[in-house]
């Protein structure tokens, strides 16, 4: 009977002998972090307009995080039953399918006449919102392992791009147009990207996965069952996404309010306080590809930590929100790309059910933190979000700690 090592041994050179010459063209890298970001940003659309959806659908401020919540949920649920499809189907077929009942969710969520017909259409809004996941494991299928690490990252630029981007275009959209606009523009976008798509994807290599799709999605928890990896890394996930949440969802409250009394597009344009997140997460792939990961980790979330020192002064300087936001989004950003790099080394053949799997962390911390900062706001305020944020940072930060020299591959 062959040994453990002499198995994966033989699964690495097999994974090494499918793997492509190198990385995709620049023209697909860059249409896949358009797409991801696009698809992602429909996901934070609502941040922004958060006060004006609440006047709208008779909302109090302790549920405007429902609105939120209720994305992320959808987003979780679409992680685990969507994105596994890729290691079964096509990835061509998928992407473009999905990113076109992506564009009709939108489009009804543009129309919704109510809060039941809102809720029910950003809940499909965050399930399809996924096949940006399904973009990041297909550019990763697409790319030699010496290079994924860059190209992941690249990919996972336009997805952090999208994120701040999505606050500042909902706010500008919004105060031109309506809060209807926003969702209906980004239906057009989104049909529109689902064509360039289906016309620059090379057809996909046969499915290296032949199960059935009840299976399938049973083999994900047993996959992060068994590695440990991956489950320190969902954890890692959960919690510093839970602080990003807490920040991203619950800050339009007090910029709305006085003495700032901010409009949309000025909230929104806020968002790219953080676009340090984006050079982070390019920055992230390449060390990682340089075997620093654990010191990339480490290094970031001692600064998502610090960053709530400045963010508590919030409601005094708005100067102290656009510092925090840098360094939060920046340390966000830095830990997601690592995550998602080391993870799916773990085993590239089922690269779309680990980082479905994963992103079902991401989602849940996102719903948390969203859900605990409007439960926070409403009960004491900036200090309660503030103090909620640095505790899930802090959190993060001993995770890390005391997991970080674990055998089992735990360590980078």
């Amino acid at each position: 009977m062959p040994s453990d090592r002499s198995t994966a041994d033989g699964r690495t050179a097999m994974n090494t002998a499918l793997a492509p010459p190198g990385p995709p063209s620049a023209r697909l890298i860059l249409l896949f972090a358009v797409a991801c970001g696009s698809a992602v940003a429909n996901v934070y659309f609502a941040q922004p307009l958060l006060v004006t959806l609440g006047e709208q659908f008779a909302l109090g401020p302790g549920l405007l995080g429902a609105i939120v919540a209720i994305t992320q949920l959808g987003y979780a649920a679409g992680l685990f039953l969507l994105v596994p499809l890729g290691d079964l189907v096509d990835r061509r077929r998928l992407i473009t399918l999905q990113l076109g009942l992506l564009a009709a969710a939108l489009l009804f969520a543009g129309l919704a006449p109510g809060t039941a017909a809102l809720l029910t259409a950003l809940a499909a809004v965050g399930a399809l919102a996924v096949i940006a996941q399904t973009m990041v494991a297909a550019a990763a299928r697409l790319t030699a392992p010496a290079f994924r690490g860059r190209v992941v990252g690249a990919v996972t630029s336009g997805v952090i791009t999208g994120i701040l981007l999505a606050r500042t275009v909902a706010g500008v959209v919004a105060d031109l147009a309506g809060w209807r606009a926003v969702y209906l523009f980004s239906a057009v976008v989104t049909a529109t990207l689902a064509v360039l798509l289906r016309l620059a994807l090379p057809a996909d290599r046969p499915p290296t996965v032949t199960m059935p799709y009840r299976r399938l999605l049973a083999s994900t928890v047993v996959l992060f069952a068994r590695h440990p990896l991956l489950r320190v890394r969902g954890m890692l996930a959960l919690l510093v996404f839970a602080a990003f949440s807490t920040l991203w969802s619950s800050v339009v409250q007090p910029l709305s309010s006085p003495p700032w009394s901010l409009t949309h597009t000025a909230i929104g344009a806020f968002g790219l306080a953080g676009a340090a997140g984006a050079a982070a997460a390019g920055a992230a792939g390449r060390w990682n590809d340089r075997g620093l990961a654990q010191r990339t980790t480490g290094t970031a979330l001692v600064l998502l930590a610090v960053s709530w020192l400045p963010l508590t002064f919030t409601r005094q300087s708005l100067w102290a929100l656009a510092i925090g936001a840098v360094l939060l989004d920046f340390a966000v950003q830095a830990v997601h790309v690592t995550n998602q790099s080391l993870i799916y080394a773990v085993h590239p053949d089922a690269g779309s059910r680990i980082i479905g799997g994963y992103m079902v962390f991401y989602s849940a911390g996102s719903a948390l933190g969203a859900i605990g900062s409007s439960a926070a706001y409403a009960a004491a305020g900036w200090t309660a979000v503030s103090a909620l944020g640095a505790a899930f940072s802090c959190s993060a930060l001993l995770l890390w700690a005391t997991t970080r020299r674990l055998p089992s591959g735990v360590r980078s």
